[in-house]
C-alpha cells in the first residue's frame, strides 16, 4: 500500500500520507501495531516515513525508528499496563507472566506479549534438558545418574579428564555426564525454572550463545586453574544462562515488576551455592578411584564470569543500545583472548610444569 504513495520509488512517504493511510487501513491493524505506528508519525521530525520502516514493524523486526518511536510516544504506548488487561486466557497470561519476569520496561514487555507466538517454541533448553540428561544417562548407561564411584565413571567417552584433553569434544561433552542425583536435579530445576522463560523471550540462538559459551569456558577454566582433576555436569552452562539473568534484575531492579524478586533471587542463590559448596567438598573428598580426584569445580566459575559479561550484555535489553553493543565487543573479544590462550596453556603448560597427571581411565 505505501508504494502506492510513492510513485517515484524514493523510500519515503510523508507523514500526512501516512496517518491518512492509517486512517484508511487501521481497523485491518492489530490496535498494538497501529498505537506504535501512530508514535513512529508523531516522533517523526523530517516529515517523511521509509517503506523499511514500516516493513520492519509489521514483520516484527526492531530498527533505529522504532526503537526512537516508542520512546517520543511513551506515554501514549504505557497508558494501560500490560497487568491491568482483563480476560486474558491461561496462555495469555502465562506469556504476560514470562515478560514481567524477564523485561525490565514496559513498553518491552507489550511488545513481547504482541508478537510472542510460541513459534518456535523454547526448543534449546528443553532439549538440552530431556535428551543430554535422561536419553542418554537411562538409555544407552541404562541408569538416570553416573555416579563417581560407578566403575564406568571415568572410562566414560563424555567427560573432560585431563589425560584425555586432546579429545576436543571432551570440552562440550561432559555436560551430559553428573556426580549424583542431586547434582542433576538442582541443575535441571534452574535450567528449566530460568532458562526457558529466558529462551521464550530473548530467543534460542541468544540463550543457547550464553549457555554454549559458560560450558566452553568452564572446561577451560578448570584446564588452566585446576589441571589435575576430570569435569562433569552442566553448571558451567546453567551457571552462566542464571547469573545473567540475575545480574540483570539486580541493575534494573526499579523496573522489574515480577512478584517476590527478592524471594525469587534468595532461593536461585541459595541453590546454585549450595550445589556449588557440594562440589567444593566433593573435589577434596578422598576419591573412590585414587590417583583421579573428584570433579572440579572451577566449571562453576567459570560459567558465572561468562554470565556477568557476555550475559548480561546479550540479556539487558529486549533492544540492544549502541553502548550495550560496544560493551558486547569488548567482552566477546575478552573472552576469545582467554579461550585462545587456554588452548595455548593446555598444549605447551602440561609439559613445561611437569605435572602429575591421574592415569588415563
Amino acid at each position: 500500500l505505501l508504494s502506492q504513495f510513492d510513485p517515484d520509488n524514493t523510500g519515503y512517504i510523508s507523514t500526512e500520507k501516512f496517518r491518512s493511510l492509517l486512517q484508511r487501513h487501521g481497523s485491518e491493524l492489530d490496535p498494538h501495531k497501529l498505537e506504535v505506528l501512530l508514535a513512529l508519525a508523531d516522533s517523526n521530525s523530517e516529515g517523511r516515513i521509509c517503506y523499511q520502516d514500516f516493513v520492519n514493524l509489521m514483520s516484527n523486526k526492531r530498527s533505529n525508528s522504532f526503537r526512537q518511536a516508542i520512546l517520543q510516544g511513551n506515554r501514549r504506548l504505557c497508558s494501560k499496563a500490560l497487568l491491568e488487561e482483563t480476560g486474558l486466557s491461561l496462555s495469555q497470561r502465562l506469556i504476560r507472566h514470562v515478560a514481567y519476569e524477564t523485561l525490565p520496561r514496559e513498553i518491552d514487555r507489550k511488545w513481547y506479549y504482541d508478537s510472542y507466538t510460541c513459534c518456535p517454541p523454547p526448543w534449546f533448553m528443553i532439549t538440552i534438558t530431556i535428551v543430554a540428561f535422561f536419553l542418554y544417562n537411562g538409555v544407552v548407561l541404562d541408569r538416570f545418574v553416573l555416579q563417581v564411584t560407578h566403575p564406568l565413571y571415568l572410562k566414560n567417552t563424555l567427560l573432560y579428564h585431563p589425560q584425555l584433553r586432546a579429545q576436543a569434544w571432551r570440552y562440550l561433552t561432559y555436560i551430559f555426564m553428573h556426580a549424583g542425583i542431586e547434582h542433576l536435579g538442582l541443575n535441571v530445576v534452574l535450567q528449566l525454572l530460568v532458562g526457558v522463560p529466558l529462551e521464550m523471550v530473548h530467543g534460542a540462538a541468544r540463550i543457547s550463545f550464553v549457555y554454549v559459551a559458560g560450558v566452553v569456558a568452564g572446561s577451560l577454566a578448570v584446564s588452566v586453574a585446576d589441571m589435575t582433576a576430570p569435569v562433569v555436569g552442566s553448571s558451567g552452562g546453567v551457571y552462566a544462562v542464571v547469573s545473567a539473568h540475575l545480574a540483570n534484575i539486580v541493575m534494573n531492579w526499579s523496573g522489574m515488576k515480577c512478584q517476590f524478586k527478592l524471594l525469587r533471587m534468595a532461593v536461585a542463590l541459595i541453590c546454585m551455592s549450595f550445589e556449588f559448596g557440594r562440589a567444593v567438598w566433593l573435589r577434596f573428598h578422598p576419591s573412590a578411584y585414587p590417583p583421579c580426584p573428584h570433579p572440579s569445580f572451577m566449571a562453576h566459575l567459570g560459567g558465572v564470569m561468562v554470565g556477568i559479561t557476555l550475559g548480561v550484555i546479550i540479556l539487558r535489553n529486549y533492544e540492544q543500545r549502541l553502548q550495550d553493543q560496544t560493551l558486547w565487543w569488548i567482552f566477546l573479544s575478552i573472552y576469545v583472548i582467554f579461550v585462545l590462550f587456554a588452548i595455548f596453556w593446555n598444549i605447551f603448560a602440561y609439559s613445561l610444569l611437569d605435572l602429575k597427571l591421574p592415569p588415563p581411565p
